[in-house]
């Protein structure tokens, strides 16, 4: 992992304010996003960091291939 799991735990954490506020600031710009949106774009987010961080890094070998 690219990340312990305390470290990944937190980075979730913070994507859930973060697309409550992503709402906020395109309502200032007249792009409305219904609560649906929100959660599929947070979904989309979460997926993203936790492959990620379970991807190994490309210098570190991967245990399959030692």
């Amino acid at each position: 992992m690219r990340v312990s799991k305390a470290g990944l735990m937190v980075l979730l954490a913070f994507v859930v304010p973060l697309t409550v506020e992503l709402r906020t600031v395109l309502a200032w710009f007249n792009v409305e996003l219904t609560v649906l949106e929100s959660v599929l774009v947070g979904l989309a987010v979460i997926a993203a960091i936790v492959v990620w961080a379970t991807r190994p890094p490309k210098d570190e070998p991967s245990a399959a291939s030692q």
